[in-house]
């Protein structure tokens, strides 16, 4: 039996900057991954891009967070977003920021994010087991010992990390191994919900809008007949129902309405630059500079193409028709549609297609100030693993590797 001064469980961000950061401090790690190599569910983060961080300011950063914000002050206090950009260009990767403070490698491959983080790995001379799975983590005489892996292989350590993250993407790996081991040695797991999930939508004639998006819409959540989410962004239909951006955001408060209301419905303003004096005064010149056009053809201005004829037949208002022939009242549903398109939530996606997963284990339980276990001696949890979660931006990858560099300075 190997016996090392650490164990971290998980070769996520969260693991391997765990790793990485007591390599530094000359500590004896073994880092053990479930997969055949680390990093599998970065590489697919950012649809292959990653987006590793966000630019903001701390409180603007921290509003993005759920309700275990406050938790996390400590960890962005010690290793924040300009600390996490300077670690990889410290290891020549270009970084680039993007539209809202997001921040990719300039390469555009996620790839790239892996390949420095496993050359520091072996930099600091960490030993990485891949292909084995932890089964239990060993406690006698309430002290911590090691772990127990499936195929019977005990390794030896009197600190271990849990960093397995959560539910989401089990080809990944992710399939709550962590919240299992955490819950048998005495912690509270907050319940599991998907968080940053497709919608699904019960209108089936937004089916054939999939593939569409939209780069700057406004989805307004109601539940009960009252607004309790508003978003401003990038949207995209999917054969189910929607997606993108805006829509992952929203989610996690639709979930919530679901388990409360029956009837939960979404808005789309197409046009939310406009209010509707600009909006009518947009489609009379429309109607006046095309009159000789049907209106399908003149909404070409107005619209995606693929969108209009299902748009123009849920207004009641019938394609062919010329701009001349369009009294005052369907030109008012045609403006209700473009401001408030009104779609019948169904649900959500599962946790397992959610980016990341809600819940977890409980902040009270943990130190946030070294990532330790108040119940717990030499236990550590860095990661999704957590019951933190933010918005899309960035901000659930800087969470990870922010909390992983916590818990490596302590194990």
């Amino acid at each position: 039996m190997e016996k090392f001064d650490a164990i971290i469980i998980g070769a996520g961000p969260a693991g391997m900057m765990a790793a990485i950061r007591a390599g530094e401090r000359n500590r004896n790690i073994l880092l053990v991954e479930r997969n055949n190599t680390p990093g599998k569910k970065l590489l697919i983060s950012g649809k292959g891009r990653c987006n590793l961080t966000n630019s903001c300011d701390i409180e603007d950063f921290l509003g993005k967070f759920s309700r275990s914000r406050h938790f996390l002050r400590n960890a962005f206090a010690k290793f924040f977003n300009t600390d996490l950009m300077s670690f990889f260009e410290n290891n020549r990767l270009e970084l680039k920021k993007e539209h809202g403070g997001r921040v990719f490698p300039e390469s555009d491959k996620s790839g790239d994010i892996l390949n420095v983080l496993k050359a520091k790995l072996k930099n600091k001379n960490i030993k990485v087991l891949s292909g084995e799975r932890a089964r239990e983590i060993i406690v006698k005489d309430k002290k911590i010992e090691g772990i127990l892996t499936y195929s019977n292989k005990r390794f030896l350590a009197p600190r271990i990390a849990i960093a397995t993250g959560g539910l989401s993407y089990p080809g990944t790996g992710s399939t709550g191994d962590g919240y299992r081991i955490a819950r048998n040695l005495g912690h509270k797991i907050m319940p599991l919900r998907p968080a940053l999930s497709p919608i699904l939508i019960k209108e089936r004639f937004i089916r054939d809008w999939q593939g569409i998006s939209l780069k700057n819409a406004r989805l307004t959540l109601f539940a009960g007949g009252k607004r309790i989410d508003e978003r401003f962004g990038e949207m995209l239909f999917t054969h189910f129902g929607l997606s993108g951006p805006v829509v992952l955001d929203i989610s996690a408060d639709l979930y919530d309405a679901l388990k409360l209301k029956s009837d939960v419905t979404i808005s789309i303003n197409f046009k939310p630059a406009l209010d509707y004096k600009k909006l009518d005064a947009r489609l009379l010149r429309e109607f006046k500079t095309n009159s000789g056009k049907s209106i399908k053809n003149i909404f070409k201005n107005l619209l995606p193409r693929g969108i209009i004829r299902r748009f123009l037949e849920y207004c009641g208002v019938s394609g062919n028709k010329g701009a001349s022939q369009i009294p005052a009242e369907e030109r008012k549903r045609l403006i209700k549609g473009l401001f408030d398109l009104r779609l019948t939530v169904k649900g959500v996606m599962p946790v397992k297609d959610g980016i990341v997963t809600r819940g977890g284990v409980n902040t009270k339980e943990i130190n946030p100030k070294t990532m330790e276990s108040r119940l717990v001696k030499g236990l550590f949890f860095a990661g999704e693993i957590i019951d933190i979660d933010a918005k899309t931006g960035g901000y659930n990858m800087q969470a990870a590797f922010s909390t992983g560099w916590v818990c490596g300075d302590n194990l």
